[in-house]
């Protein structure tokens, strides 16, 4: 991996990064580059397989992804965080940690809960948050 000084460098490399063309604050085409087409491939195809997985990081994402952007493109984004996962265990020489699907969830957990409390102060109520207690 010391070919690339980073992941960007490889997923670059790789075609598997998004263009990025805006002009004027216009967005157009976010196609990616070209790259190596048996990469390309595999990746896409592991990419597919871990979106039929179970309770994993990657599956969580495709099915976030997928809503928004549609299937092809949310498997070339799950390729892409497969090729960058690939990139850091080479190069740190660490084994794979799998964050599971409510990665998402945990990680935007504050913002989930402002943007309820603010829905329901729009309607005109008044909240006042308290945790659970917990069972012993």
């Amino acid at each position: 991996m010391s070919q690339f000084p980073t992941h960007q460098h490889l997923a670059s490399w790789a075609g598997m990064c998004p263009g990025n063309d805006e002009s004027a604050g216009k967005r157009r085409s976010g196609k990616t580059r070209k790259g190596s087409k048996w990469l390309r491939s595999a990746l896409t195809e592991a990419a597919c397989a871990a979106a039929r997985s179970r309770g994993t990081y990657l599956s969580a994402q495709y099915a976030r992804l997928k809503g928004r952007r549609g299937p092809k493109k949310a498997a070339v984004a799950v390729g892409h965080s497969i090729l960058v996962i690939c990139y850091h265990i080479l190069q740190r020489g660490e084994p794979y940690r799998e964050l599971g699907e409510e990665h998402f969830y945990r990680r935007s957990e504050g913002a989930y809960r402002k943007r309820l409390v603010r829905q329901l102060e729009k309607l005109g109520h008044r909240v006042v948050l308290e945790p659970l207690p917990q069972p012993a």
